[in-house]
């Protein structure tokens, strides 16, 4: 019996979903009891958010459950497996780790909550977005694990398109809810890789 490197590619991204899901579930149960202060969701941002998750989730599950992108298959190779799996399980940690940190603050989108507190320690003592990283590194992670090019890159893609449309945005909105203090957090923090962006 021969092992199936494009099934475990395949099995490996099911479970990741799944993993991802079940970290978020209580943190989105718990925010949605804390009432939005503030909520800001043009069609700028409804769109980015569906353009992320068809990059991030639609369209690797079209390649692992159809055929239709078969077209664009490459052959698994198994450096490149290993990259990618140990990529969704640091994916995974930042999750856990910003969802910790965050608590009831968190949302899915441009929001924030009643009696919002600027979180500025634990995992964002040096980033300001750690959830983003955590998204970055989900494409990347895809990009090394699916023989495809499509399904691999549209998480890049996907989630590009939501983060440059996005994080100026958020940054306004802090920096208009928290003054100096978000001034300040700005000055000793980068937005996503620690000492570098």
């Amino acid at each position: 019996m021969t092992f199936d490197l494009e099934l475990a590619t395949k099995i490996v991204w099911c479970v990741f979903i799944v993993l991802w899901a079940a970290i978020r579930w209580q943190p989105n149960r718990k925010s949605r009891k804390t009432e939005k202060s503030v909520t800001a969701r043009p069609m700028k941002e409804r769109l980015a958010m569906v353009i992320s998750s068809f990059g991030l989730g639609y369209i690797p599950a079209v390649w692992i459950f159809t055929d239709f992108l078969d077209g664009f298959d490459y052959t698994p190779n198994v450096f490149l497996f290993i990259i990618g799996f140990m990529t969704l399980l640091f994916t995974l940690r930042l999750f856990r780790l910003t969802h910790k940190a965050l608590g009831k603050m968190w949302s899915h989108s441009l929001d924030l909550r009643e009696g919002h507190k600027l979180v500025t320690s634990g995992i964002y003592e040096k980033v300001r977005h750690p959830m983003y990283t955590a998204f970055w590194a989900w494409g990347l992670g895809a990009a090394f694990l699916l023989p495809n090019w499509v399904a691999g890159f549209s998480g890049l893609i996907g989630f590009g398109t939501l983060f440059f449309l996005r994080v100026g945005e958020e940054e306004a909105m802090m920096k208009h809810e928290f003054g100096e203090e978000y001034d300040s957090y700005m000055q000793r923090t980068k937005r996503i890789i620690p000492g570098i962006y």
